[in-house]
């Protein structure tokens, strides 16, 4: 089986690995000519016999995504595939999915986790589209997925979109899940009744029921930096998990947690909080409660008791 891969950053190009290593046969482009096998999108539609031609796009959400796919429309025909496996919301894969069966040309979403750990571990897959099509991309889908029964690291989640949508979710989650381990993190450093912090949670890796590979790779980043001294406090988001709340909201589903998580990584690129400082107006006004004075922020004391609400 031949397939063509789109985008060879971290995830692609692993991609490409494992699926070599799997007895696929592979030609990626990648605006880098360092690291692609062919020099233009056309080249890599002409290495592949018509009809029979299936593309992977693995680029950027948004503008990149929308350009991969407009320029493949005007090179594929009838019979060819195209599948987008980048973290695009979901609302998108319909509008490609109709563009290209104007050509004739399939459509799949798969939402794809496993980060640069894939390639040794193996990728989860979720998968949106024809069952038709599913079935006849199975090969490639077993190599690239973990070793095991197909259900598990594997899913085909439903029509064209559930790929994507079933991705927002589970980044969603994934959100809320790093932000429990770090804030439990932040406890147990908070004391000095815990004189093992790193020990303690590679402790909680095996036996316990909070034990996950998340866990595990904290750990693993203590292991290397105990005090996490070399990495700025600064957190981004991807974009999904934004999305996963707009879709709560949406369907009136409860969302606290991850819709914390997702503050959380807001509240840590303010440099200072104008929310913060109003609260401190706020209780100076209404309680006559001490304020500091900008530029004198330090880490607060462990408060004594309640003197008046607030």
């Amino acid at each position: 089986m031949h397939i063509g891969l789109v985008g060879l950053g971290k995830m692609g190009a692993n991609m490409r690995e494992r699926l070599r290593a799997g007895g696929i046969e592979v030609t990626g482009y990648d605006r880098n000519p360092d690291v692609s096998d062919v020099a233009s999108l056309a080249d890599l539609v002409a290495a592949m016999p018509q009809g029979e031609r299936i593309v992977w796009v693995m680029v950027p959400s948004g503008g990149p995504t929308r350009a991969v796919i407009d320029e493949l429309g005007g090179l594929l025909g009838a019979g060819d595939l195209v599948i987008e496996g980048g973290n695009s919301h979901y609302a998108e894969d319909a509008v490609h999915a109709a563009a290209l069966a104007e050509k004739g040309v399939n459509y799949v979403d798969v939402g794809v986790s496993g980060g640069v750990w894939g390639r040794e571990n193996g990728y989860g897959l979720m998968v949106g589209g024809d069952e038709a099509q599913v079935k006849r991309l199975l090969p490639v889908f077993d190599v690239l997925r973990p070793e095991g029964p197909r259900e598990e690291g594997f899913v085909h989640a439903g029509a064209v979109g559930a790929g994507h949508y079933a991705k927002m979710v589970h980044n969603g989650i994934e959100y809320g899940l790093m932000q429990a381990y770090a804030e439990g993190y932040e406890l147990l450093e908070a004391k000095d009744i815990v004189t093992d912090v790193p020990g303690t949670l590679k402790a909680w890796t095996r036996g316990t029921v909070v034990r996950s590979w998340l866990l595990d790779l904290l750990v693993k980043a203590l292991e290397e930096d105990t005090e996490l001294a070399g990495i700025d406090d600064w957190v981004e988001d991807s974009g999904e998990g934004r999305w996963t709340v707009d879709e709560a909201i949406d369907a009136a589903v409860p969302l606290p947690v991850i819709s914390a998580a997702l503050f959380a990584r807001f509240a840590s690129r303010q440099g200072a909080s104008p929310a913060m400082k109003a609260v401190a107006a706020l209780r100076q006004q209404f309680g006559g409660h001490a304020v500091r004075a900008a530029g004198q922020h330090v880490a607060p004391e462990t408060p004594g008791g309640v003197t008046s609400a607030g």
